[in-house]
């Protein structure tokens, strides 16, 4: 669901650069505040985690189409809803700017969609309150799941409204809107069964992490961060090769409503500018080698390709580290601000 420039105007894709900017400089104050030791290299490893996962392509059968993992809601439920909006932020612009998915223009757009709705609307009114304080097995997939599908369906009609007000012609609003919300719902059941299932490892194995999503102190976590690290190497490095190749929720959206699966983007102005800037930027475009006389192409599935293991394995690491320094930074400033206040 990663939009691209084509479907945005500058004025809609300003205003929520603005308002993804805003909350991120919300969520690193209240993250400075409750950050520890701990808590930063989960978010690096379930960042890299959800990055090589939205690698992952599945198909949604029969309709032609495909989907793959948000991953908020997943960070939402591990980390809590301000240090999740921070790491998905983070996997989408690292994919935006060295992978090219997702447009520079629009990736205001995509973090609000797959990060403000699962984090502070799906997961406090949904996913807690069908959870409970203490979670059991049963009620946790359900609560997943649940939590999912809405937190995806509100991110499908964000990209219906945010292109509508784009004046994109050729997505009227009503064809548009009933070709977004069911192919998404049944994108939001997967994605809640990979989030359950996600949920459960991590109850079975540091159950008290799941009771107190904020607070990791006094809570050891080094199984689970070698366990998802390893699903991480993994997902990224092997499973990407089993994506599939149908067009995703949103393309096969766009192609069943105007013909296209790509809207032509405007060649001059705010748009070309950015997409000069991410050709430079991105190494490793639609997660492959630039010069593809380097890779054999091949149209087998599995398609084994080295550009795509490598991609997976370059932007788990690259996720990773970004997460590191954020978590560094927010720290440094936390112990800046402690030392200030004692003087």
């Amino acid at each position: 669901m990663h939009m691209a420039d084509a479907l945005i105007s500058p004025a809609v894709g300003g205003t929520l650069w603005a308002t993804s900017a805003g909350l991120i400089a919300y969520c690193s104050k209240k993250v400075k505040q409750e950050l520890d030791d701990r808590k930063i290299p989960l978010m690096g490893v379930l960042g890299a985690f959800v990055f090589a996962a939205q690698m992952i392509n599945f198909t949604i059968p029969a309709t032609g189409s495909s989907g793959h993992l948000g991953g908020g809601m997943i960070l939402a439920i591990l980390l809590g809803p301000h240090a999740a909006f921070l790491t998905i932020a983070s996997v989408l612009v690292v994919q935006a700017l060295f992978f090219a998915d997702g447009g520079l223009l629009a990736l205001g757009c995509n973090i609000f969609n797959l990060g403000f709705f699962p984090c502070f609307l799906a997961y406090p009114l949904i996913y807690r309150p069908l959870a409970g304080r203490e979670p059991k097995k049963e009620r946790m997939v359900f609560a997943a799941i649940a939590a999912s599908v809405i937190g995806l369906q509100l991110g499908a009609f964000g990209v219906v409204l945010e292109t509508v007000f784009s004046g994109i012609s050729e997505l009227p609003f009503g064809n548009f809107l009933m070709l977004m919300q069911p192919i998404h719902l049944a994108i939001g059941i997967v994605e809640g069964l990979v989030t359950a299932a996600v949920v459960v490892f991590i109850w079975k194995a540091r159950p008290e992490l799941l009771e107190s999503a904020e607070e990791l102190e006094h809570i050891s976590i080094k199984n689970v961060l070698v366990g998802l690290a390893a699903a991480t190497v993994f997902t990224g490095c092997i499973l990407s090769w089993f994506a599939s190749a149908n067009p995703d929720g949103l393309e096969w959206a766009m192609f069943r409503t105007s013909g296209k699966e790509e809207l032509h983007t405007p060649g001059n102005g705010v748009h070309s500018s950015l997409a000069e800037l991410q050709e430079k930027t991105a190494f490793l475009p639609d997660y492959s080698f630039k010069n593809p006389a380097s890779e054999e192409v091949s149209e087998a599935w599995p398609s084994v390709n080295s550009g795509t293991s490598v991609s997976g394995l370059v932007g788990g690491t690259l996720t990773l580290l970004t997460m590191l320094l954020v978590g560094f930074v927010l720290k440094k400033r936390n112990r800046s601000l402690a030392e200030v206040r004692k003087e």
